[in-house]
């Protein structure tokens, strides 16, 4: 296994911090919104997963980075089947394990990897919560409590989660992870509840 450290070097979005505990690979990790792109130029990204509605145009802004390798999924921020969305389905989340199998098989060339999604809340916090799942079986509720520690805000696809832990044969034990990670992020930011009522989705909210 390789170390991951989560960087304490500054950084205006990720809430890192230093750790050395064993996961999949070692690199700085990020996760942030479309209107945060910009702050990453001068970052040293080396890896970049981008979570896009199908329609929106591919950011610009990209262009603008050093070389890296950016793996790009579309579909919509939804956690259920629904009339005019195209939900994230397994083979999506078969894509974001493919991408993780990637990086750990040469993680010498990734420095910092950095998941976006549209506002850096829902499908990005999901996605990196898979690919640290993924990275260290059986450590399902610290691979959510580190994506808190980047994005304290994050509120993972719960769709996501779903299909990932039937994926990585984790019998339940990731999807109670995302629900401790749920109680946890909704006491230490009461206000998130409306917000994630408002948007159809009050079943993910704790009892």
């Amino acid at each position: 296994m390789f170390n991951l450290r989560v960087n304490a070097v500054p950084d205006p979005v990720s809430d890192q911090v230093t750790d050395s505990r064993p996961t999949l690979f070692s690199c700085r990790l990020s996760v942030c919104g479309l209107g945060e792109l910009a702050l990453y130029r001068d970052q040293g990204v080396s890896h970049v997963l981008s979570l896009l509605d199908p329609d929106w145009p591919d950011p610009t802004v990209f262009a603008e980075y050093p070389p890296h390798e950016r793996t790009l999924l579309r579909f919509h921020d939804v956690t259920h089947l629904a009339s005019g969305y195209r939900a994230p389905e397994q083979e999506d989340v078969a894509a974001v394990l493919e991408f993780g199998r990637a990086l750990a098989a040469a993680p010498e060339r990734v420095g910092h990897l950095l998941v976006h999604c549209h506002m850096g809340i829902s499908r990005s916090t999901a996605a990196l919560s898979i690919l640290l799942a993924q990275s260290a079986p059986g450590q399902e509720c610290e691979a959510l409590a580190r994506v808190q520690e980047i994005r304290p805000r994050g509120w993972p696809n719960s769709r996501m989660i779903r299909f990932a832990d039937e994926l990585l044969n984790c019998d339940g034990a990731l999807i109670a992870a995302l629900k401790a990670h749920q109680r946890a992020v909704i006491a230490e930011h009461p206000d998130l509840a409306p917000m994630i009522a408002g948007v159809g989705r009050a079943d993910e909210l704790p009892d």
